[in-house]
């Protein structure tokens, strides 16, 4: 079989390595199939697309809409190296899904709106597939509607023709989304369980998520909630892209 790609820009040691360990839970792989990038350490360098199944690309403390003259070298590195990146996931209609961080990298790739209308503190909320996402191939196990975990700065506030929004809710009208047939992206966590998100609370309590004061209160509020159906999307990924080449598009060169 051929690993995953994960890529993760978190500069805490622990926390990235919960993520990973999360991400490895939830989709079921060994850390051995899913190999992992931390590009806030080092440059992105060449993927071999043809080497994975497909691409994860984690949360993040970097946001898309800050302005340039507020990002550090490394961000703006970063930027550029996923850009580039998913210049060729949507040419190749490569199979890939953004986490959180990413809904706005993509997003933005495709031209979309990002910005703080629709920032979320961190908490548990309840999300509903839109039509599109009732009938998605990723996505129609899930649901109708069901909790998740969110905490986020910035959102999509305007979607281009791109687009197809899959999940929604009423403070976050884009909590998913898919272009082309397997590039997807979510604003929540499907990642997270109770116990990480309150590492992840913890964590974050001074990065302008929330008032720090409010970081127990926070814990205690997200005990009560059922996410266990947002983890389905990590499997459904896996399980839809393992070991197959179902996706590939034509690998002619495009024109133009």
């Amino acid at each position: 079989m051929l690993p995953f790609l994960l890529i993760t820009t978190r500069g805490e040691d622990l926390e990235a390595a919960d993520e990973h360990a999360a991400y490895c839970r939830l989709t079921g792989l060994l850390p051995e199939e899913l190999h992992w990038r931390r590009i806030d350490r080092a440059p992105l360098g060449a993927v071999d697309f043809d080497a994975y199944s497909g691409i994860i690309l984690a949360g993040s403390p970097f946001t898309v809409s800050e302005p340039a003259e507020r990002k550090s070298a490394t961000e703006l590195r970063v930027e550029r190296e996923l850009a580039a990146l998913l210049d060729e996931v949507v040419r190749r209609d490569y199979p890939f899904l953004g986490v959180c961080y990413g809904i706005g990298t993509i997003g933005a790739h495709q031209g979309a709106r990002v910005d703080r209308t629709y920032g979320e503190t961190s908490q548990a909320v309840s999300i509903s597939l839109t039509e599109a996402g009732a009938v998605d191939p990723l996505l129609h196990e899930l649901p109708a509607r069901f909790e998740a975990f969110v905490g986020h700065k910035e959102a999509i506030s305007e979607v281009p023709d791109s687009i197809t929004v899959l999940a929604s809710s009423p403070s976050c009208p884009v909590q998913a989304f898919r272009v082309g047939r397997n590039v997807y992206a979510t604003q929540f966590h499907p990642e997270l369980d109770t116990a990480s998100f309150a590492s992840r609370v913890r964590a974050y309590a001074g990065h302008g998520y929330f008032e720090p004061a409010e970081a127990d209160a926070i814990i205690q509020r997200v005990e009560r909630a059922d996410v266990r159906a947002s983890h389905m999307v990590l499997g459904r990924f896996v399980e839809e892209y393992l070991g197959t080449r179902r996706w590939v598009a034509d690998p002619a060169p495009q024109p133009g």
